[in-house]
């Protein structure tokens, strides 16, 4: 093209987005080319600022396909509007400088299982055990909206359900008139560690007990 053009003139209007192209060749004969620019310059393509902030806090849990899985769940795209696999996520991650999820060296006591696992191992249903998680009568977590929740099955947790309550485990009506507190207090109390609860799982007055002793006022000094 050197060879050819002499001389290459470009003019741009820009208030009228376009743009005007003189080419003079060797020999003086001209062409010219009027170009539409485009009305805005696109915004480079980023990954949202939501899902890049969430990216640690699932690596530190799961490897990056499980990650793909909640992120598609929860409807999030990747920077070029596609679902996130495996490769995505390994990719996002790198580039963040995010460490892959490594398994613990030392796992610590229990199983860590979901929800379906958990209700196997407790010879439950599942909708059960989302209402001990409401509860606090067991312990679990959900990182985000579409993760798997972790319940750790420790020894400890079956001895919890027990087909009678002993004398000093009390139905959830006496609790609340005994303490002077709500139904979501005492539930509040035992998911915090602060009360015993049992789970009675026979004869007609199934569900939860728990443990009151008789004089408790730092514990509640405050009805909240």
């Amino acid at each position: 093209m050197r060879t050819l053009l002499e001389e290459v003139i470009v003019a741009v209007y820009r208030s009228e987005h376009r743009a005007h192209l003189t080419l003079r060749w060797r020999g003086g004969e001209l062409t010219e080319i009027d170009l539409v620019l485009p009305r805005s310059q696109p915004r480079g393509r980023r990954t949202s600022e939501d899902t890049l902030s969430l990216l640690p806090r699932l690596a530190a849990l799961y490897p990056d396909e499980v990650i793909a899985g909640i992120l598609n769940r929860q409807g999030r795209k990747t920077a070029s509007g596609e679902r996130f696999t495996a490769v995505h996520v390994g990719a996002l991650r790198r580039y963040r400088g995010i460490p892959r999820f490594q398994p613990p060296a030392q796992p610590a006591q229990g199983d860590v299982v979901c929800i379906r696992k958990a209700a196997q191992i407790l010879g439950m249903n599942t909708s059960t055990i989302h209402r001990w998680l409401a509860e606090g009568f067991i312990a679990g977590e959900q990182i985000t909206p579409g993760a798997p929740w972790q319940i750790r099955i420790t020894d400890e947790l079956p001895t919890r359900i027990v087909p009678e309550a002993p004398p000093e485990y009390i139905p959830m009506l006496e609790t609340t008139l005994k303490l002077g507190v709500s139904r979501q207090t005492v539930l509040q109390r035992v998911k915090r560690g602060e009360l015993e609860a049992i789970l009675v799982t026979s004869g007609r007055r199934k569900g939860l007990r728990i443990k009151v002793v008789d004089y408790q006022p730092s514990l509640f000094a405050a009805t909240s």
